[in-house]
């Protein structure tokens, strides 16, 4: 049966609809008005109620069968009233569905009538149907049943203990935490002037303690978890029993033109068996060498990047390291880099000295100079390994492979290849055939054809694995690096891969870092350290070590800075510069910075494009000084907590020197034109040659032809002048600001 207004059933009792809804009321059924509609189970509440006495009798017929040819007749005038209603001269559709419908719900109540009245055989399916549906209803549900159960909210709770409660939640969640009719706290706002507010108003935890104070309750922050931590934690115990001993991973890296990648063909060549030479024909950014002591991975990717972007989230893909440094050159600057590089991902670093087979090649000025670096040789008391080689003659190559797996041994590299695959992404590309393609190198466990498996966004199954031969595999164990196709879309480099035990389990996992989305992600990884608030986190306990990137015009003045902030050093908190460097701030010194959460500073020089725009993306703290004491003043006041309100410069544009002309009384006149943004009169200059300032100070002039003007738009061309300096150049680099206070 419908529904049925309260005022028609009401009609059909001779009640009125107040006695209805008091009935209706009384048995916790909502209903407003005479207008409101109840279902079967309201009507069988309210005959329940109205007709007890001549409930009985009906009850019993079925058990007697004597009765059930008077039931007809007892019932007989209902019937012919029914009859009369159907031939009432108001015979619109609408009235006769309505009236159908209450013949159709007293049918329902009155079993027996339906069954033994024969003009209703037609409909002796349908309504035995609904007779079983109704009788299912009433065995299912006892005296009482639709009586709500009372809410758990209801529940007492003891308002001495703290609640805890999300950092933001709405009031509704707010009143049902503490067990308070939420009507009543947004009287009480009302009224104390908190403002008006509803059920869906979001609440900070600050707001929600002080309404919570005012009704004598204690409320606490959650804990808040990261989902996307706790799906990436390490299991901190592995089964001993399981664990088997794997190939170490080595990543090469050294200075341009010191041989890494003859080296690596080198290695590459003589590891080759007879019968499979020139059998490797590609490989995959990573490969497996086979030794008389084992395998080793060689990782064929930039070596910064083994080290900083593939640590996001604390993933180390590198045991060892080998640095590259060529005997007839020595010790350059990315060599240094690639030191820090490595001393801060903390692998094993083994030198391997290169082009040996040289006239001018000085193998103890190379070991001379690493000693600057706390890289001692072994024969010289140290604890460093060199291994002097030479890619071209391949002398030396089987040595180095015997001290890479002699160091791996002391390493004790192992993992279980009996749990689920987890490995790291180290490229990742879209084939055009094959579609998303990731090239993992597989950490623990072992990846099977057909897993499924989750990378960051990315989610699928394992449709066809590829070794560095270009082979089909089936199986990829611990150290192994394989080609994977199969993925919904392309990967980060860095990614964690994780074997799942189902699809929809992997797809969930992909979907959550979705979610969070990957800035979120990489902000709550690492909060990088600032200037602006590292007095707090020296206060809250979370800074012990402030780690400094030095970059500079000249190596004099990188090793003053190093040993000025040095000193800086207190009982709370220990100033370290992690790396030193000469040239301008590059896109390697913000991933180092990102890896190790370092502030950077920079004297005399001035970030390349891709560095800057790096920096802003990780949030990591760039500061540009001119003069040495300014930069110390500043880290040492940020440690005291006491910086002053800085100004921060706004670069308004950018020109390039094509042409320079002399003039008696004026000077060199720098013959520019606008590369992006104006020149302005009025605003400062400074003048970047090979990306080091050469000159910074105030404009004298911009002209446009004969005239003085105030600004000079991009793309047009200009004559500046710069005050007291005339050293310009062909090729120069303009860089126009204006300074704007901004208070901390």
């Amino acid at each position: 049966m419908g529904k049925i207004r309260v005022h028609e059933i009401a009609k059909k009792f001779n009640k009125s609809s107040k006695d209805i809804i008091k009935i209706l009321t009384d048995n916790q059924i909502d209903v407003k008005n005479h207008m409101s509609t109840i279902d079967d189970v309201g009507v069988r509440i309210i005959e329940k109620t109205l007709n007890v006495k001549t409930a009985a009798p009906k009850k019993e017929a079925p058990k007697n069968n004597a009765p059930k040819k008077e039931a007809p007749k007892n019932n007989a005038p209902a019937k012919e009233h029914k009859i009369l209603k159907k031939e009432n001269p108001q015979n619109s559709q609408k009235f006769n569905k309505k009236n159908k419908t209450g013949g159709n719900s007293n049918n329902n109540n009155n079993n027996n009538n339906r069954n033994n009245n024969g003009k209703f055989n037609n409909n002796n399916r349908y309504n035995g149907k609904k007779k079983q549906k109704d009788t299912r209803k009433k065995k299912t549900t006892g005296p009482g049943a639709f009586i709500k159960p009372e809410p758990v909210k209801k529940v007492e709770v003891d308002p001495n203990l703290p609640v805890k409660i999300p950092e933001i939640l709405t009031l509704k969640d707010f009143a049902d935490a503490l067990s308070i009719p939420a009507n009543d706290i947004i009287k009480k706002l009302l009224i104390s002037g908190g403002g008006l507010v509803n059920l869906n108003t979001e609440l900070d935890f600050e707001r929600a303690e002080e309404i919570a104070i005012e009704y004598d309750r204690l409320v606490e922050l959650e804990e808040k978890v990261d989902v996307i931590e706790e799906i990436l934690k390490e299991e901190e115990e592995e089964d001993e029993s399981k664990l088997v001993t794997r190939p170490p991973v080595v990543c090469v890296m050294g200075h341009v033109d010191h041989g890494k990648t003859s080296l690596l063909d080198a290695i590459r060549k003589s590891s080759v068996t007879t019968g499979e030479a020139g059998g490797i024909t590609q490989h995959i950014g990573a490969y497996m060498v086979p030794t008389s002591n084992g395998k080793i991975t060689f990782l064929d990717t930039p070596g910064h990047e083994a080290f900083t972007s593939m640590r996001m989230r604390g993933a180390q893909s590198t045991d060892i390291a080998v640095l590259v440094v060529a005997a007839d050159d020595g010790v350059m600057p990315q060599t240094i880099e690639a030191i820090n590089h490595a001393k801060a991902a903390g692998v094993e670093i083994i030198v391997a000295v290169n082009k040996i087979d040289k006239e001018n090649a000085n193998i103890e000025r190379v070991k001379q100079e690493l000693t600057e670096y706390e890289l001692i040789p072994e024969d010289w008391g140290g604890s460093t390994i060199f291994c002097p080689v030479s890619a071209h003659t391949q002398e030396g190559i089987a040595e180095l492979l015997d001290m890479i797996s002699l160091t791996a041994e002391v390493l004790e590299l192992k993992a279980n290849p009996e749990r689920n695959a987890r490995g790291i992404v180290i490229e990742a590309q879209l084939d055009k055939g094959r579609g998303p393609v990731a090239t993992v190198l597989v950490q623990k466990g072992t990846l099977h054809v057909g897993d499924a498996i989750a990378i960051g966004n990315a989610f699928g199954k394992v449709r066809a694995m590829i070794d560095d031969k270009g082979k089909r595999v089936k199986v990829a164990g611990p150290s192994t690096p394989v080609e994977i196709l199969g993925l919904s879309e392309v990967p980060f480099a860095g990614e964690i891969c994780m074997a799942m035990e189902s699809e929809k389990e992997a797809r969930a996992t992909a979907e959550t870092f979705i979610a969070y989305g990957r800035e979120k992600m990489l902000s709550e990884t690492k909060s990088q350290l600032s200037l602006d608030d590292l007095f707090d986190q020296i206060q809250a306990g979370s800074v012990k070590e402030l780690n400094i990137i030095v970059k500079a015009d000249v190596q004099g003045s990188v090793e003053a800075v190093k040993q000025s902030l040095s000193k800086l050093s207190n009982d709370e908190v220990a100033v370290k510069v992690i790396h030193g460097g000469v040239g301008a701030v590059t896109e390697s010194d913000v991933m180092l910075a990102s890896a190790s959460n370092a502030i950077i500073i920079g004297f005399n020089v001035r970030p390349d494009p891709t560095a800057k725009s790096a920096a802003e993306r990780d949030k990591v703290d760039l500061r540009l000084y001119r003069v040495i004491y300014t930069a110390i003043d500043d880290i040492e006041a940020a440690m005291k907590g006491m910086l002053e309100p800085e100004f921060e410069e706004k670069v308004t544009g950018h020109a390039e020197v094509r042409q320079t002309f002399k003039a008696s009384g004026v000077g060199t006149i720098a013959g520019s034109y606008v590369l992006d943004g104006d020149i302005q009169r009025g605003s400062t200059a400074r003048i970047v040659r090979d990306g080091i300032v050469v000159h910074e100070g105030p404009l004298a002039s911009i002209r446009r032809f004969n005239d003085d003007v105030k600004e000079v738009k991009t793309g047009y061309e200009c004559g500046i002048v710069f005050e007291n300096y005339n050293d310009i150049k062909e090729g120069d680099q303009i860089e126009a600001y204006i300074m704007v206070e901004i208070p901390r």
